[in-house]
Parts: C-alpha cells; structure tokens; sequence
C-alpha cells in the first residue's frame, strides 16, 4: 500500500500543492497541507483501499485542511468563499466523496507553482532543490542522493528556499510582459541544470545519473504543454531529447564513459531522436532568431543526423556555434566553437581560438578546458603537450570516471610522445 500511495504522490504532488498555493497564498502552507492529505491517505487508504481518483481525493483532503487553516487565521472572507464555491462542486458531483469531483482545469496553478519555485530571488541550489522537491515530487534523500551532498543540506536549502519566498512576498503568478522573458529563463535554466547534472555528473564514481535526466526530461514537456507557444521551451526540451538519446551508448560494459566519436550509433534511441528534432522544428518555426536552447538544440540535431562521425557536419556546427555566440556568449561557448572549428578546419585553427581562453577567469579550474587542448595538442602531434593537459584536466575533475579516463588519455599521449603513433580520440 504504500508502494501504491507513494507512485500517487510522485503523480499528483505538484498539482495538488498548486491548487492549495493558489487557495491559501502561501508556498510553505500549500506543502505542508499537501503533506498533511499524503498523511491522510497512508492511513485511511489501508482500511478503505485506493480511491478511484486518487488525486482527487487527496486534493479535496488537503482542501478541507485549507479551510481549516484560513479559519484558524482569521483571512477567510474572500478566499472561504473560493473554497466553498469549489466544495459546492463537489457536493453537486451527487455523492459528497472528496474523489468523485469532477477533475478541474488546474493547468494555471502548475504554471504558477513552477514560476514561483524557479523564481530569481533564490540561489541556483535552492530553485533545483524546491524544484525537484515540489514539482518532481522528489523526496529529500533521493535530492541528496542525486548531487552527493547531505540530507541536512538539502531540506535546509528548501527550508531557506521558503522562507525567501514568503519574506520576499514574492506573489503566486505568472508574470507578464517583459518580466516573463527573466523568469522563464531562470525556470528553463533550472531544468537544464538538472538535466546537465545527470547528463555528466560532476562529482562522484558514476559518469551519469539517468534519474536525473529523465525528471528534467519531463519537468520539460509539462512546461511545454503548459506553454505551447514559448519557442525556447520547446527548445530545451528537443535539445534534453536529442542528448539523452545518446545515453546508452555513453558508457561501456563497465560503466567507463565513452566519447562521442567512438560511440556505437546504433546505440541510440531513435525514439528520443525523432521526439528531438519535432521539438526542434516546432520551436525554430517559433521564434526569428532563435533562442540559446534552440540553436544548441540544431547543434545535437547535426550529430543526431549524422550516421557515422565521418558524416557530422562540422561546418554547419561551427556556423551554429558562432550564432550562439553572438545570442549568449560565453566563455564555454567559445570552448566548444574551438572544437568545432577544429573539426570544421582543422586542429590548429580550434588551437587557436583554445589558448585565447586560457587566461578566461571564467574558466579557471574548468577541466574541459584543458581536455580540449589536449585533444587538439595531440592532433597536431605535440602529445607531451597533450599529456600535460590531460594530466592537468584530470586533476580538476571531481568526476572519478572521467578521471580515470583523463589519466588514461595522459598515458597514451606519454607513450605516443615516445615511440609515435595515432592521436587519442576527440572528446
């Protein structure tokens, strides 16, 4: 049973607490009501068995306990009488169960909820943890579990979280005009970190967290069907789709990371692919010029089209990267346009664009910093060079799995340096 309550609540969490945020007006109340009707259901559930519209009941559950709490308060007149107009549907529904009311629109109140959990006014950390708590549904060991910190550290950045919001009267809405474009860019920035985060972990043994990719994943499209119209948001998503359709293919049969170039093609989910590139194409049609995550999308879609390394096409990646540039620029961004370039036309023009960024304050202790210009050291056949970044990337990387293989690339580039031979592969 509590199996079953708990596959309920991952489900039903987020919109249950959005209809109670837009009832009592207050983020924390909204979850601890909501926790208050989960409490609920773990007990009554066992006697009585899982409603026919669990969330249906658990949200009139929490309803209720909301009427009780603006009693309690003594702010009822206006927001008593939302509450009884909604229980009056409920009676109507002809039988007075909480779970036979009729499912109401409540698209509005999850837009709203995402808004104020991404809002600016909290630090990165805070926004992913209420995030992945509130609206994934995550409880606060699996949040510790996924970015290897503390329990304690977690539920006191939610806590934090909180108190920032209600201090801050930060009001329950989306926003309008101009003031949209910045929240959204903080909501979409939190689903990309999450994702990124279990895309290439960054500290740890293991090279992904695929737990992580999927709830970014699909953090993604209930935004995007909260949001038909928001060019970027279609474009994170395909560009979500179209790297984690590489995912199996990452790794080797001992969890070893796997780069790009040596990947097994046939690996990749081509269902994720063709899901990519329509996010893709609906959000180019969007917006002129596109977004950020629109074109890094286009650039995953050129090695998503290409059917062997040898087909991907470079140039047009390199053009890509140049547009991103010139939309977002910044220092990583001129890191992989060196890659690209490389590629494109050959190492020494992506050398050449590497070591202008190696006095990047942005950059410093940046570990794929020196990774590329390992790469692009060991093209040129300069590979005691290259062994020396790659010693030195290795050493700034908290990942011990891309460690591993940062040494071994060293090693090889030490030998090459020694007896000759082919360069090691390009990241």
């Amino acid at each position: 049973m509590d199996r079953a309550v708990d596959a309920v609540w991952r489900i039903e969490s987020a919109r249950i607490t959005a209809v109670l945020a837009r009832l009592v007006g207050d983020f924390g109340a909204a979850e601890e009501l909501a926790q208050d009707a989960l409490v609920a259901a773990l007990e009554q559930w066992p006697r009585t068995g899982v409603p026919d519209n669990p969330g249906a009941w658990l949200t009139a559950t929490a309803r209720h306990r909301a009427i009780d709490l603006i009693r309690r308060e003594r702010r009822y007149a206006g927001k008593l009488a939302q509450v009884g107009r909604d229980l009056a549907v409920e009676q109507r529904a002809g039988t007075g169960d909480p779970a036979a009311a009729p499912a109401e629109p409540i698209e509005d109140d999850l837009l709203r909820l995402v808004f104020t959990a991404c809002h600016p006014v909290l630090s990165a950390e805070a926004r992913t943890a209420l995030t992945l708590r509130v609206i994934g549904g995550l409880r606060t060991e699996e949040i510790a579990r996924a970015f290897l910190t503390s329990e304690t550290t977690v539920a006191q950045r939610i806590v934090r979280a909180k108190r920032t919001l209600a201090r801050a009267e930060v009001p329950y809405e989306v926003p309008e005009g101009a003031e949209l474009a910045v929240r959204l860019a903080s909501v979409l920035e939190v689903i990309y970190l999450v994702f990124n985060e279990g895309y290439a972990a960054t500290a740890g043994d293991d090279w992904m967290r695929p737990a992580l990719c999927e709830e970014a994943m699909r953090l993604g499209r209930v935004l995007a069907g909260l949001m038909g119209d928001a060019a970027e948001v279609h474009g994170l998503v395909g560009l979500m789709e179209l790297q984690a359709s590489r995912s199996a293919a990452r790794t080797g049969p001992d969890g070893a990371p796997v780069l790009l170039l040596d990947q097994d093609r046939r690996r990749w989910d081509q269902l994720l692919v063709h899901r990519g590139l329509a996010a893709l194409d609906l959000a180019w049609g969007l917006a002129t010029p596109p977004g950020p995550y629109t074109l890094q999308a286009a650039i995953a879609a050129c090695h998503a089209r290409a059917r062997t390394p040898e087909d991907t096409d470079w140039v047009r990646i390199s053009a890509l990267y140049a547009a991103l540039a010139e939309r977002a620029p910044s220092p990583v961004v001129e890191l992989n346009r060196a890659v690209a370039l490389g590629m494109a036309f050959g190492p020494a023009t992506g050398l050449e664009l590497a070591d202008l960024l190696v006095d990047e304050p942005a950059l410093r202790g940046y570990h794929l910093l020196p990774t590329v210009r390992g790469d692009l050291l060991a093209r040129l056949g300069r590979h005691t060079e290259a062994a020396a970044e790659f010693e030195r990337a290795a050493a700034l990387t908290r990942n011990g799995r891309e460690r591993a293989v940062l040494l071994g690339r060293a090693a090889s580039s030490a030998r090459e340096a020694t007896d000759g031979g082919p360069p090691p592969p390009v990241r």
